[in-house]
């Protein structure tokens, strides 16, 4: 999948190029005889450099019907080793089990937006594309449109502030309530035209509707919420020495990635002031300290990459952590007692 900052990846038509594929697969460990989940397949990039690094088998998991189409041709080709599944990422312990496997060895997770949602123009992902203002990943659900439609000026302001870390986020908020009491908001171009309106497009800078679409599309598709809970369920599945690599775009998926295998990674240490205090056993260990980055050649083919952030761990024999994750994600309106206005 593509990233989701910077202006191309808000809205040109690019080809799909897998990020940091080489990094992905060395930090996966991928053997012979192994078994990988590609939590979000797109359009393969990964799963097909898994498949071709030793005889192993992939899991391909996406919400999106169309992209789990696309690669029926791929499925064909890999000849038993590859199993493709609409479904969510945050349920890929179940689909593991599913299809007969208790526990993996390898998790890749590849957040944001892919670059063929983008480039459909019915999808309503892209500003630069018009179409219905829609940006579901899947089929079901409320759409951009029903959001925008129902959102107080206050909750839309929190939102495109919070997701989108857009400054103008009030002035914003404000004027799509303004317009919305002129006539409903239904097509890309509508919003993209109403940002614009506030956020004035400067030289050398992001398209001004960037930040408020990146924010709607990941409140639609309750896409932080999805990520800890995937980060879970990967603890769950993967088998002692089995690799979690996670690809984000975002700065707050970066974060909430960052802070999960902290916490997940963290032993307890004392000193010699104050003794050791127990706490949960560890159940990943961090091999990446910082984040691994696209270099300029991958930059200069890619521009996409250009906001990726790769971090990876692995999983201890520890038992599974129970304690809670919410304190990850940001204090925003659920969808679902949003939509209870409408």
């Amino acid at each position: 999948m593509a990233g989701s900052g910077g202006s191309a990846v808000a809205g040109g038509l690019a080809r799909h190029v897998p990020v940091l594929v080489r990094s992905v697969t060395e930090h996966l460990n991928v053997r012979a005889g192994g078994i990988y989940i590609d939590g979000t397949f797109g359009a393969g990039g990964y799963t097909r450099a898994i498949l071709a690094a030793a005889d192993a088998n992939v899991i391909g998991i996406d919400r999106d019907r169309t992209a789990v189409a696309h690669g029926a041709d791929m499925v064909q080709a890999a000849a038993g080793r590859l199993t493709l599944i609409e479904e969510q990422f945050s349920h890929l312990d179940s689909v593991a089990q599913k299809f007969g496997h208790a526990a993996v060895d390898g998790v890749v997770l590849d957040l944001g937006v892919s670059s063929m949602q983008l480039d459909q123009a019915e999808r309503g992902f892209s500003f630069r594309l018009d179409g219905p203002l829609d940006m579901r990943m899947g089929a079901d659900g409320p759409s951009a449109a029903d959001v925008v439609a129902v959102a107080s000026e206050r909750d839309l302001s929190l939102i495109i502030a919070t997701l989108g870390e857009e400054r103008f986020a009030r002035p914003v908020a404000r004027a799509i309530v303004a317009a919305r009491s002129r006539a409903p908001i239904q097509t890309t171009q509508q919003l993209a035209d109403i940002v614009g309106s506030v956020v004035h497009a400067r030289p050398d800078r992001i398209h001004p509707a960037t930040r408020s679409f990146q924010a709607l599309r990941i409140f639609v598709n309750e896409e932080l919420a999805e990520l800890v809970a995937g980060l879970e369920a990967a603890e769950r599945v993967l088998k002692p020495s089995g690799r979690l690599v996670v690809v984000s775009f975002h700065s707050l998926e970066d974060r909430i990635v960052k802070l999960f295998l902290t916490e997940r990674g963290r032993v307890s240490l004392g000193s010699r002031h104050a003794p050791v205090v127990e706490g949960p056993a560890p159940t990943f260990q961090l091999l990446t300290k910082r984040p691994i980055v696209a270099d300029d050649a991958e930059i200069a083919d890619n521009p996409r990459a250009r906001s990726a952030k790769l971090r990876s761990a692995e999983r201890t024999a520890q038992p599974v952590r129970l304690d809670s994750t919410a304190h990850l994600l940001p204090r925003l309106p659920s969808l679902a007692d949003l939509m209870k206005g409408r």
